[in-house]
């Protein structure tokens, strides 16, 4: 378990911005001196969750669009009409959320590429992560067995650890007054501080001045 200052990365599977941040929490992963956690917050699962509807999607696509120009990050055409078109399907994070917590109680070192993976499906494949039996697929593919077997025959203690971890996520959301995600909360206890999102887009110097100025 790495040990150093503590990074807690607030986010959403379901979030746009949140994938196109994934190259810049690549980098700051790979810095030494560093304990990042990644915290699903939930903000689209449950009473977030919302239909896909056409005005939507066509907002999402619209936005999409803005955040592939500022990071590169692939949004494809397989995303745009295979998921984004799907209007029997809600736009619910529960299921992926619920993924990533089995990864957190059987292989927490792993949470970071189980993300990318589910990441990875929705937005560059354009398949359904609200769909438990494929999310279980992607574990496997991403050589988390142990992770999909829970998630194939969720229990009450896989459950109750979800509830857990969006409780905390929010709380500690609402305590640092973050108003979406992706957000960064360095440090812990009293000496804790939230970054501005934007420094998750502006590049890995733009990072380590907010990290030192923290």
């Amino acid at each position: 378990m790495t040990t150093g200052t503590p990074i807690t990365y607030l986010f959403d599977p379901l979030c746009g911005w949140c994938y196109g941040a994934a190259p810049v929490l690549d980098q700051l992963a790979s810095l030494p001196g560093l304990a990042l956690e990644l915290a699903p917050t939930g903000l689209f699962a449950g009473a977030g969750a919302r239909p896909m509807e056409p005005r939507f999607a066509a907002y999402a696509w619209s936005n999409d669009q803005r955040i592939a120009r500022l990071t590169g990050q692939v949004f494809s055409e397989a995303y745009r009409h295979r998921v984004l078109a799907d209007t029997a399907r809600l736009f619910d994070s529960g299921p992926a959320t619920l993924a990533l917590t089995a990864v957190v109680l059987t292989d927490p070192d792993r949470m970071r590429p189980a993300l990318r993976a589910i990441q990875h499906a929705r937005y560059v494949a354009g398949e359904d992560i609200t769909d438990t039996a494929l999310l279980a697929r992607i574990l496997t593919e991403a050589g988390l067995p142990d992770a999909a077997a829970r998630l194939a025959a969720p229990d009450a203690a896989l459950r109750a650890a979800l509830g857990q971890h969006i409780t905390a996520s929010q709380a500690l959301m609402q305590e640092m007054g973050a108003e979406g995600v992706p957000a960064l909360v360095v440090g812990t206890g009293p000496s804790c501080r939230l970054l501005p999102a934007s420094v998750l887009f502006g590049g890995a110097d733009a990072l380590l001045g907010s990290l030192a100025a923290a």
